[in-house]
């Protein structure tokens, strides 16, 4: 009657637990590298193809410069819990300072070097750094402005540049990375006392709205998503994991720790080299968000659309036979989300699929697995977090062969609390819950529990739930109750089989005047499977219809009105308000919405405009993973959404 779960071990959970390193006798994370090291000394585990200088490390040298960079720290004067600032993105070094600072018992604070300066300043400020490390000089001279009244023992920069600051007006002792390591040569590190309870890292949220809040995260919390992970895939050592998002972001960083405790070999890439590092590193496994598998998906269309007619008729031929072969076993296998086959209905979807399989080989091997090499072949499968992935990308990876193990979580839950499995990998659904972890979908108002399969707020209980907001009681009480139970803002149901349904964001919610209440995401995520939109963000609050901000896929567009006669100028921007530009969007938007599942008359998008400029992490629109910033988004073009309900 209760959506309440409580996660325990399948067998294939405990299998793939005992065939991983163990690591539930530690403590704390900074015990993992010496473990690992003494498995696979020699076994490259990070490496920086484009770094400059170009870097690498084998598990050894990690282990190594981890324990004299933390014996460095403490020649300084960090004692167990000081807090140190770490402003830097994507580096080898970054885990050796991360990791070093753990080992010497003390507490990092970190943020990517290209945040906004005034919220660097914020994060300094807010947990209380005794000291200050960051990326290079030039992050340096940035908030050097911002550094006057700090009160720092000492200032670093991690790359071999000597830092320099002027009028500064502080004592702090200026440094580099190789002359914090000059000074853990040859010293011993002095032990700290450690549990799972003691405070790991302070991680500010990079939400979508509002001032960041220090999440305190124990060593307990991180070491969690280690066992968490580890019940759900077996790595196989030195296999390589390709890793493109900020690596001080929770939802990478965890995941780092897991693949490197296991062995692997991790390589740095970046959105500029991806698609070349794909074929050229050919990794197994990797992480992202909706928004990278996007952007990968694109550049396929793009090739498609480039072929000649008759190749696409071919292509689009076996697409369409893959899709119905895809969905007739996804049935037969019961992990249709919008249906529940009876035994005959699977038998049927069965042969169906039976019967499209040579077909949909046939399209494997003369279009998919040149797709795939694309990905340079070998992938095992990726992880997809940070906001719902569309229908239309999970259906096209599975097409082509690329299994996706999507997941939900949040900085606050560090961040794993759900994954879906291989042997249940329930399209469209967010997973089981991790072992330990439990579920409650309650009534937004009474806090009650619903029914199984009602739409409610989201509650977690479990192992990953942070400590607490830093030096923020308030927000504490509110966000975590008298018994543990995590309040994450998100609306969701729980299917029969246990997986976690992922709806919306409370307080996303659009309510129309005639009090309807609309989830915007599965919305802009049907939308954004037309090739003429690229980005999409629905409003409408307190008006009668939804509406839309819109932009446009400007390559997609061009080609399309480029048949159609109509001139674009070099910006592909001059002709957006063009009647038949226009009338495109609207027959894509109705399409696009009324083929949705589920779909209510409620959900059509009425007034939109095409926007010029893209939603991005430069302009302020964008989260560092890619997530819209709806307040910022709102405010930004309020006068834009006004006009479009001008009667």
């Amino acid at each position: 009657m209760t959506a309440i779960t409580a996660a325990t071990l399948a067998p294939q959970e405990q299998q793939n637990l005992s065939q991983s390193i163990d690591y539930s006798h530690i403590q704390s994370v900074a015990e993992i590298w010496p473990i690992v090291a003494g498995r696979f000394p020699d076994q490259t585990a990070l490496e920086d193809p484009h770094g400059t200088p170009k870097r690498s490390l084998t598990y050894g040298e990690l282990a190594q410069q981890i324990k004299q960079f933390a014996a460095g720290l403490q020649t300084l004067g960090i004692q167990p819990q000081d807090k140190i600032a770490l402003f830097s993105d994507n580096q080898p070094r970054w885990l050796v300072v991360d990791q070093g600072i753990m080992t010497a018992g003390a507490v990092d604070a970190v943020r990517g070097s290209q945040a906004d300066k005034d919220e660097l300043a914020f994060i300094l400020d807010n947990s209380d750094a005794v000291a200050m490390i960051v990326q290079d000089q030039a992050t340096l001279t940035n908030l050097v402005d911002r550094l006057g009244d700090k009160e720092l023992r000492f200032i670093a920069v991690l790359s071999d540049e000597t830092p320099q600051v002027d009028q500064l007006g502080t004592t702090a002792k200026l440094l580099n990375f190789n002359q914090i390591m000059e000074l853990g040569h040859g010293v011993e590190v002095k032990p700290v006392d450690c549990d799972r309870t003691t405070l790991a890292t302070l991680m500010y949220t990079s939400g979508t709205s509002g001032r960041p809040k220090g999440v305190m995260l124990s060593h307990g919390n991180l070491l969690s998503q280690i066992s968490g992970a580890c019940s759900v895939v077996k790595l196989v050592p030195g296999s390589k994991v390709m890793s493109i998002l900020p690596i001080w972001h929770c939802y990478e960083r965890t995941f780092e720790y897991f693949t490197l405790s296991q062995g692997v070999h991790q390589i740095y890439t970046s959105i500029r080299h991806v698609k070349k590092d794909l074929k050229a590193f050919k990794p197994r496994y990797m992480v992202g968000v909706p928004r990278l598998w996007e952007s990968i998906y694109e550049g396929v269309q793009k090739q498609f659309r480039e072929q000649p007619d008759s190749k696409q008729k071919l292509i689009n031929f076996f697409l369409h036979q893959s899709q119905r072969y895809i969905t007739a076993k996804r049935m037969a296998n019961g992990l249709s989300l919008d249906q529940n086959p009876n035994s005959l209905e699977k038998a049927m979807a069965s042969t169906q699929a039976a019967v499209l399989w040579p077909v949909h080989k046939l399209g494997d091997t003369m279009v998919y697995k040149k797709v795939r090499e694309a990905t340079g072949g070998q992938i095992d499968f990726v992880v997809s977090g940070g906001g719902s992935i569309a229908d239309h990308l999970e259906d096209f990876y599975e097409i082509i062969g690329v299994d996706i193990l999507g997941g939900y979580g949040l900085t606050e839950t560090s961040p794993i609390t759900h994954v879906r499995r291989p042997w249940q990998n329930l399209r469209g659904a967010d997973g089981n819950a991790l072992p330990g972890t439990e579920t409650r979908i309650v009534d937004l108002d009474s806090r009650q529990d619903l029914p199984q399969g009602q739409q409610g707020l989201v509650l977690i209980r479990g192992p990953q739930v942070m400590q607490g907001y830093y030096k923020n009681p308030d927000a504490t009480t509110k966000a975590i109750d008298p018994d543990g139970w995590f309040d994450t803002g998100d609306l969701g149901k729980i299917t029969p089989r246990g997986d976690l349904i992922i709806t919306g964001r409370a307080k996303d919610t659009i309510v129309l005047t005639n009090g309807e209440n609309i989830e915007p995401q599965p919305i802009e995520n049907a939308c954004a499977s037309s090739p003429y939109i690229d980005q999409i963000m629905l409003v409408g609050q307190d008006q009668k219809v939804l509406g839309a901000l819109i932009v446009p896929n400007l390559e997609a567009l061009s080609q399309w009105a480029t048949g159609q006669g109509i001139t674009l100028d070099d910006a592909h921007t001059a002709a957006l308000d063009d009647v038949k530009i226009q009338t495109l969007f609207k027959q894509e938007l109705t399409r696009e919405v009324k083929a949705r599942p589920g779909y209510r008359p409620d959900e059509r998008i009425g007034p939109f405009t095409l926007l010029r400029e893209p939603f991005s992490i430069e302009n302020g629109m964008l989260t560092q993973t890619l997530k819209i910033k709806r307040p910022v988004v709102t405010q930004h073009y309020q006068d834009l959404i006004d006009q479009l309900f001008v009667q």
